[in-house]
């Protein structure tokens, strides 16, 4: 998808730093301004004879649950940015992972999914898909590949796993996947979320649909929530058509216009993050009184060297789970001395977040040993100073195991 101004027209192939300033945006030929202004409408206007207008279209804008003009530049944008021919944008990240799981299963459908997985996907295939259409799923270990390729069933239409899992960081060889999941004419679609661009690109891979919350990484405010679904024209069309249109999961104006914002700085603050992390996960994965790090940059995690290779090198996320060395009171202990660093849900907030997260729930069955011995801290490494994050955890390291 080109990315063009009324003012001129940008160069066919630029850096991602320069896609992500000028992607998607147009001066505004009514006031001249050099940004896309907020178009809060909720109708625009008609051709003079509108008797044999499609009230389905998408583009141009018609009525703001069919697209809006803040909608429509943000998947412009994000296209560009993730190598996909189209884009589409919602109210948040699981209307993104209902609208592809709704719009190309059937009743009857069987699909296989990563046995790690978000909650939100884990209980749409556990119960509300199987209960509502009987749509079957196979959960599997997703890195051994021939346990994928043994529950592929005549009826499989559709994998579904995470680049990186939420929460074990779980990493996944994507290109082996789309390999199995082509073979057996099914779609492969990849939750992103943990790996925007451009630390990855799934499509680039052999994915088909890639979906993100664009709550986290891509907004990075932790003030604005939309989903985002990227691929072939062929398979996103029918999810604007279906999910969008006439179920209404529709994304507003102004959290387009939000998100949109925020992702210009997008590269900047992931070079950030990325560095961070990795500083983080180093120095809590050297102190004893610190039961186990989870983070693929670490030579220790199972999938440390395909997470480099699938990566390319530019980093490896900035979430990891963790434990202190105690029971679920001792966690609770940990996060409560801590005093920059926040305790609340999401990630890739401009501010460190961390989550404790106990080992109840029929999820937890497939989780790595440490993760059902302690349950886990989830922790995503905001923009602060590194050092400073350090300092943090030290100090709520010596604090809960004070003598």
């Amino acid at each position: 998808m080109t990315t063009q101004r009324p003012d001129k027209h940008l160069p066919e192939s630029l850096a991602f730093e320069s896609l992500a300033v000028h992607g998607g945006n147009r001066v505004d030929p009514g006031t001249g301004a050099i940004r896309s202004p907020l178009v809060l409408a909720n109708s625009y206007t008609l051709p003079e004879d509108p008797a044999d207008i499609s009230w389905s279209r998408t583009d141009p804008p018609l009525y703001t649950r069919n697209s809006g003009t803040n909608q429509l530049l943000l998947q412009e944008k994000l296209a560009a940015l993730d190598g996909g021919e189209d884009a589409l944008v919602l109210a948040s990240g699981v209307a993104a992972l209902h609208a592809v799981f709704f719009t190309h299963l059937r009743s009857g459908d069987h699909v296989i999914v990563s046995d790690i997985t978000y909650e939100a996907t884990w209980r749409l295939f556990t119960e509300l898909l199987p209960q509502r259409y009987d749509i079957r799923a196979t959960f599997v270990d997703s890195t051994d590949h021939e346990a994928v390729r043994a529950a592929v069933q005549p009826n499989t239409k559709l994998v579904h796993v995470e680049a990186i899992a939420n929460p074990t960081t779980r990493v996944t060889d994507i290109a082996a996947l789309a390999n199995i999941a082509h073979d057996a004419g099914a779609i492969l679609s990849v939750d992103s979320t943990f790996t925007p661009p451009p630390l990855y690109r799934p499509i680039r891979d052999g994915a088909d649909l890639v979906v993100h919350s664009l709550t986290k990484f891509v907004n990075g405010h932790g003030d604005a929530m939309g989903g985002a679904i990227v691929g072939s024209a062929e398979l996103v069309a029918p999810i604007k058509a279906d999910a969008m249109v006439d179920v209404g999961g529709v994304i507003s104006p102004f959290n387009a216009w939000l998100i949109t914002r925020g992702s210009v700085t997008l590269p900047l603050r992931l070079r950030q993050h990325l560095a961070s992390a990795r500083r983080v996960a180093e120095f809590l994965d050297a102190d004893p009184r610190v039961a186990y790090v989870a983070y693929p940059g670490l030579p220790s995690h199972p999938e440390h060297e395909l997470a480099e290779k699938q990566f390319g090198g530019r980093g490896f996320g900035s979430v990891m789970a963790f434990a202190v060395d105690g029971d679920p009171d001792t966690q609770n202990r940990f996060v409560a001395n801590l005093a920059l660093i926040t305790s609340a849900v999401s990630v890739g907030h401009d501010e460190t977040l961390i989550v404790h997260v106990g080992t109840s729930g029929p999820r937890v069955t497939a989780y790595p040993e440490p993760f059902r011995a302690y349950g886990h801290l989830r922790m995503s490494v905001g923009l602060e100073d590194p050092d400073d994050l350090i300092a943090d955890l030290s100090h709520a390291l010596d604090a809960t195991f004070e003598r």
